[in-house]
Formats: structure tokens, C-alpha cells, sequence
């Protein structure tokens, strides 16, 4: 018989990525699935919730790492999904941090971290704190790519010699 998950209390501090303060402070219990976090969050930011968003594994620097999507993007097999990790796997220490992108036309960022974890009791997900207000419009974000303006053709070089026709 699975031993039933003593339910704690988490309390996770979500900050909007932009110039002003936005942020919520949210209680929730350990055994949630990351599905229904996401569904907490927007709905804390004033969001229906209805657009695509996914969870980002992160390391303490905020480096973005596996995306954790809403829904099982893969079309066979078993496969990472919002509803297929719990919150205190996924995130089983005080510090732990996850990055959440909602709205992916706008590209909502958000930082989500674990900042106490203790014996209290929670049933339903809670807002304790609520500051600032989510701008009219989602800040913009510039995406840098890595210097392409090397020569590519250096790369190729190896291959010059190479007699493709012969075989």
C-alpha cells in the first residue's frame, strides 16, 4: 500500500520580470502538481489561465534548463508535463527556483522559488502577499543570439578536400 504524502506547506514568492516590483507571496501544499501552481500563478496575476505557459528547471544563478510545458508535448511514450510533477519533487528544498513563462505571444516571465517550507497545513492555495500591479502590457524581452558573424565557411574547410564522388 503507497504511504500517503503528509501534506505541507510551501510558500513560494513569484516575481513578474519587469522595471516595477510585481510580486505574489502564494501558500500551497507539497503533494500539488505543477499544473495546478500554474493555474495559482495566473490566476494571482490576474491571468484566466487559458494560454500556453510552461515551468523551466533552474539552477540558483537563474539559468533556464528543462522546460517542464503545460501539456505533454510528445507524441508518443511518457513525457514531462505540468501535471506529471509534483510540487515537492520538483522543487523538495527551501531556495529551489523554477522559471515560468506564461502567454507565449507575450512571453510573461516569472521567478518562482521556494522560500519556506514547514509543518503548517494547506488546503487550498493561498495569496499572502500581493504587491504592485501587472502592467497593461507584457515587458518586452530581447532575445541575443550567439555571434553568427564568423565565417562559416572555416567550418567547412575540412570537407574542401573531400572527394564526395567517391563513393
Amino acid at each position: 500500500m503507497p504511504q500517503k504524502l503528509k501534506l505541507i506547506m510551501y510558500k513560494v514568492r513569484v516575481i513578474l520580470d519587469t522595471k516595477e516590483d510585481v510580486i505574489r507571496t502564494i501558500l500551497v501544499n507539497n503533494a500539488i502538481n505543477l499544473e495546478t501552481l500554474h493555474f495559482t500563478i495566473a490566476k494571482a496575476f490576474g491571468f484566466g489561465g487559458q494560454e500556453m505557459a510552461s515551468f523551466y528547471r533552474t539552477d540558483s544563478a537563474w539559468s533556464q534548463g528543462e522546460e517542464i510545458p503545460l501539456f505533454n508535448m510528445a507524441e508518443a511514450g511518457v513525457e514531462v508535463s505540468m501535471a506529471s510533477e509534483i510540487l515537492n519533487e520538483c522543487l523538495p528544498q527551501e531556495n529551489n527556483k523554477l522559471i515560468y513563462v506564461y502567454d507565449f505571444l507575450h512571453m510573461w516571465t516569472f521567478y518562482v522559488e521556494v522560500v519556506e517550507i514547514s509543518n503548517e497545513k494547506v488546503i487550498e492555495p493561498k495569496i499572502i502577499l500581493s504587491v504592485g500591479e501587472i502592467p497593461s502590457e507584457a515587458p518586452e524581452k530581447e532575445f541575443k543570439a550567439d555571434d553568427l558573424d564568423q565565417d562559416l565557411e572555416d567550418d567547412f574547410d575540412p570537407y574542401d578536400d573531400f572527394d564526395f564522388n567517391e563513393y
